[in-house]
């Protein structure tokens, strides 16, 4: 989801906060927080938790020109424990006319606590099913603006966006995130002249009555409340094709007459996104309908399922509303907690819009910025406490819950390779237990775990549930014969890990170009690695392709003591002649000559032979100094 309100505090508040352009996934959470706000004070309503919605028939009749709803709302539903009366969320601002079931009335009251109490004729026991009418009217509460009436371009505009709490502001309904209707039917009845939008499909051709149209559609896929939408205007409808044969669906637009033109080059990149979604993880989760955008007038865009709202079409933003059609809207995040199962993907997948369509260096320079965002600061983890769960700033934190979470993927996509972390998210997808129903983090680890073949459970640990990065020092030190070693330490910038276990990618160069990179699984700290290295290192990066979250990390070629365990210092039979012979590859920079006595008795640069004819019987020391360190050497010349 990204989203923003046109409210002129807060606009002022998050003054500055565009769609993406430098910072892309901070604005998606500023505009999220902006719709979230106001909605935070609902928790889950114990009293809704006794049934299980399974269909909803919704009709709705409504005219942008006026901030008006009125709706008959059809609801079956399938009682968990024996049930004398039944509750649905419904704002006191709308009026319920009547209740119906089996098509007799049924007394109901409405509370202050925004409650509609529906009391049934006989007790309905647990499992078994039933359905009632609801017919209500009037101006949907306009606090949290999930309903909205404005005008583009001088032509009057209606749409919703309930995310997370609104849907009670403009229907009855069961708006917790604990359940979904299997499926829906929307009519929309509108003054002629506009274009109606919202889930799903139209089965029929609109039906026009008077100068009244009502249109219908129908969505078969299980959907919770916050994501049932409905948009209302003179839209023109650009269509195209998504998916290929045999699986094609249609995708539908609806854009302001005023922007069609200006936006149709932006649009036509909606079909590759969903080509290269579908070839990285699976087909389109709603493909027996559409996809497709309808444009609204928050500032960033919402996922509604099948047909994402949008201010505007860049291509950074279609890549995340789409992504969350898999993850947010095929499986949703059970809490708030979870929250990165929606937003983390989403950011991921728009990066990897960037690697698959602008290149490794792009996609470098986006994980880069992210990266940079994440270590801001020194702590924070990706999953949430439960006293940050009446924080919306944290719920839609752009530096843990979006960039934070996206590197996480980006890192398990690192450390277990490609074949086996898109294998993971595609057996995650198509779990019948999570499929168009909540998933929690542990639901995505075990399937991670399950084709790794091993725990995951201390990155887990590290990098969701505790806070903080690492910084590495990483040295390296030229062994000759073709090996270097390469030596690594790591600080943590919090203290709620002590270690964090990572595969640690480094980069090599030589003196004639040559390059090699390397990835080190370092499990320990002050952990060295001998590897083959075919040329003298003269220089070293850390994580060239920025794969970690890490700051201020050091990579240095040594010249401490080195290994000369294959050198060979000896004296000719007449005790005159010094010769130290070294490893193939190995350049002496400077040799220094000491008496016992600690004097500097002579110094040479490159020479790897000495005439020391001249020099008295005793103990000598030489330190040498060569592009894979400094050794010091005794001697004896008798």
């Amino acid at each position: 989801m990204k989203k923003s309100c046109f409210l002129i505090v807060l606009l002022v508040f998050f003054l500055g906060h565009a769609q993406k352009k430098e910072n892309q996934t901070q604005d998606i959470a500023v505009l999220e927080q902006k719709m979230a706000s106001k909605k935070m004070n609902l928790r889950v309503n114990p009293n809704t938790q006794n049934y299980d919605i399974t269909y909803h028939e919704l009709r709705f009749s409504v005219d942008p020109v006026n901030y008006y709803i009125s709706g008959v709302v059809k609801t079956t539903f399938t009682a968990l424990s024996n049930l004398s009366t039944v509750i649905f969320d419904l704002t006191n601002q709308l009026i319920v006319s009547s209740v119906t079931k089996d098509g007799l009335p049924l007394a109901f009251t409405q509370n202050s606590n925004n409650e509609l109490v529906i009391t049934l004729p006989n007790s309905l026991n647990s499992g078994t099913s039933a359905t009632v009418i609801i017919s209500y009217a009037g101006a949907p509460a306009n606090g949290e603006q999930a309903f909205t009436t404005s005008v583009h371009d001088g032509s009057p505009v209606l749409y919703t966006l309930s995310e997370p709490y609104g849907a009670r502001d403009w229907w009855p309904c069961k708006q917790d995130l604990n359940d979904k209707a299997d499926s829906i039917d929307v009519y929309i009845t509108a003054p002629s002249q506009y274009i109606s939008v919202a889930n799903g499909i139209e089965t029929t051709m609109p039906i026009i009555s008077g100068p009244y149209k009502t249109t219908h559609f129908h969505h078969g896929y299980p959907i919770p409340a916050y994501l049932i939408a409905i948009a209302v205007t003179n839209y023109s409808v650009y269509n195209q094709m998504g998916g290929t044969a045999p699986n094609q669906y249609p995708i539908i637009n609806y854009i302001y007459p005023e922007t069609l033109t200006a936006v149709k080059t932006q649009l036509d990149q909606t079909p590759l996104i969903l080509n290269l979604y579908e070839n990285l993880f699976e087909i389109y989760p709603f493909h027996n309908e559409k996809y497709g955008h309808a444009q609204f007038g928050w500032g960033g865009g919402m996922e509604h399922t099948t047909v994402s709202f949008m201010v505007s079409f860049e291509r950074d933003l279609i890549a995340h509303e789409m992504a969350h059609q898999w993850f947010g809207d095929k499986i949703t995040c059970g809490s708030w907690k979870d929250i990165w199962l929606n937003e983390g993907f989403a950011t991921y997948l728009a990066a990897m819009v960037i690697e698959n369509f602008d290149g490794q260096t792009a996609f470098v320079t986006e994980k880069n910025k992210m990266i940079s965002n994440i270590t801001s600061k020194t702590n924070g983890a990706v999953y949430l406490t439960d006293a940050e769960l009446t924080d919306v700033n944290r719920i839609f934190s752009s530096r843990l819950t979006y960039n934070k979470g996206a590197m996480v993927l980006n890192m398990l996509r690192f450390k277990m390779g490609d074949a086996l972390f898109f294998q993971g998210v595609k057996n995650y997808l198509k779990d019948v237990s999570l499929a168009y129903k909540y998933a929690k983090t542990p639901d995505l680890q075990s399937h991670l775990e399950a084709v790794y073949g091993s725990s995951l459970e201390e990155f887990f640990n590290d990098w969701i549930y505790n806070q903080g990065y690492p910084i590495y020092n990483i040295k390296a030190q030229n062994l000759g014969g073709g090996q270097a070693k390469f030596t690594i330490n790591q600080t943590q910038s919090d203290a709620s890990v002590s270690f964090f276990e990572m595969p640690v990618p480094i980069r090599v160069f030589g003196t004639g170009g040559q390059q090699l990179d390397l990835v080190l699984n370092n499990t320990v700290n002050g952990e060295s690695f001998t590897e083959n290295v075919p040329f003298t290192i003269t220089s070293i990066i850390f994580d060239p392709n920025k794969n970690i979250i890490s700051k201020s990390n050091a990579a240095t070629l040594g010249r401490n003591n080195f290994e000369l365990t294959t050198a060979q210092l000896s004296l000719n039979q007449t005790n005159d002649i010094l010769t130290l012979n070294l490893t193939s590859g190995i350049t002496i920079d400077k040799t220094v000559f000491y008496n016992v006595s600690g004097q500097k008795i002579k110094t040479t640069n490159s020479a790897t032979s000495w005439d020391i004819s001249s020099w008295t019987s005793g103990v000598y020391f030489m330190k040498v100094e060569t592009d894979f360190g400094t050794k010091k050497l005794k001697f004896v010349k008798n």
